[in-house]
């Protein structure tokens, strides 16, 4: 096997959190208006840094046993995740493909490549998932061929998989909710073995955007030490609540 190929740690599982640069004009434009690429741009970057931040911390609070990769769109090369390699000790790897597809299918192949056995991918827009739903892809990918974290939009928010398998991500509409239904369906027609994580809410919309806000609030009046958001994510949030009463 290629040296580039072998893998960073000695687990067998491995979780690839998939991102975006934030640049302005090219993530969270569903939020555009009311918020400016520039204010989408900065939430899109600290949800990014909140996705390493707690899969870091799911592994040292909760002992679990992955290793972590961050795949980088539209290309590692760019400083915002070079400063996220060296800041979180997360190795880069390329998104590559046309479609979100396209780039989940060769994500999991690249890991079952270096030799891994229980891949998961996990997207940056669920910025407070509780680090059980971590621990309970991990045990559910023993005896599962297909973990899923149901998005409450009909998309999911993790998918895990314990082999290849292209089909699960070809002539999928995506960004519609028929993406889940559509993956079960693929599955069972397989025969493929799936099982389900509790249902998340992640940040597409508006209304998504206002109950993440609402949500942080209740979590501001948590003590320090059993709040979820990061510091960085809930002043953002507060300030961006205030621009948005503003511009109604």
């Amino acid at each position: 096997m290629a040296q580039s190929a072998k893998r960073v740690g000695h687990h067998e599982a491995v979780l690839v959190v998939f991102a975006k640069a934030p640049v302005p004009g090219q993530v969270k434009t569903r939020l555009c208006p009311p918020l400016t690429h520039d204010e989408a741009a900065t939430l899109h970057g600290s949800f990014v840094l909140d996705t390493l931040e707690r899969t870091k911390l799911a592994r040292e609070q909760l002992r679990l046993p992955f290793d972590r990769y961050l795949a980088c769109a539209p290309s590692s090369s760019l400083p915002f995740f070079k400063i996220m390699e060296e800041r979180h000790g997360v190795p880069l790897i390329e998104q590559s493909g046309d479609t979100l597809g396209a780039r989940m299918h060769r994500g999991f192949s690249e890991m079952f490549d270096r030799g891994y056995r229980n891949v998961m991918i996990v997207g940056t827009d669920v910025p407070s998932l509780p680090l059980e739903h971590y621990a309970h892809a991990l045990r559910l990918l023993t005896d599962h061929d297909l973990v899923l974290g149901p998005a409450v939009d009909g998309g999911y928010y993790l998918i895990g998989l314990t082999a290849p398998s292209p089909w699960l991500f070809e002539d999928i509409p995506w960004s519609t909710d028929r993406v889940l239904s559509l993956t079960r369906e693929r599955a069972h027609q397989r025969g493929i073995s799936t099982a389900l994580l509790a249902p998340w809410r992640d940040v597409d919309t508006i209304d998504d955007l206002r109950a993440l806000i609402e949500s942080c609030a209740l979590d501001n009046a948590r003590p320090k030490s059993q709040r979820i958001f990061s510091s960085r994510t809930a002043g953002a949030l507060e300030l961006l609540a205030k621009r948005l009463r503003s511009r109604a």
